[in-house]
């Protein structure tokens, strides 16, 4: 797992069937690198997640069929800056 904050939506206007219909959003890590992540909790920009990679990222969505290597865990209160 590993610390972000969401700086926004991903719209993506089209996209493989395995990715299913979560949100993609794109996220800044702590070290300062963007990534991208499915969202399947309903984050909003500024939030701090942490987030489940690898392989435990397609569990974490809820259908093991997603294809996914990043997926929001949940959303951390009061994480200091």
């Amino acid at each position: 797992m590993e610390i972000h904050q969401v700086q926004g939506n991903l719209i993506l206007t089209s996209r493989l069937k395995g990715m299913g219909f979560l949100p993609a959003k794109v996220l800044k890590s702590v070290s300062g690198s963007t990534l991208v992540a499915l969202d399947p909790i309903g984050v909003r920009t500024g939030d701090w997640v942490f987030t489940i990679a690898n392989s435990s990222a397609r569990s974490a969505t809820g259908d093991d069929s997603i294809l996914t290597d990043l997926t929001v865990g949940g959303i951390i209160d009061n994480w200091p800056q």
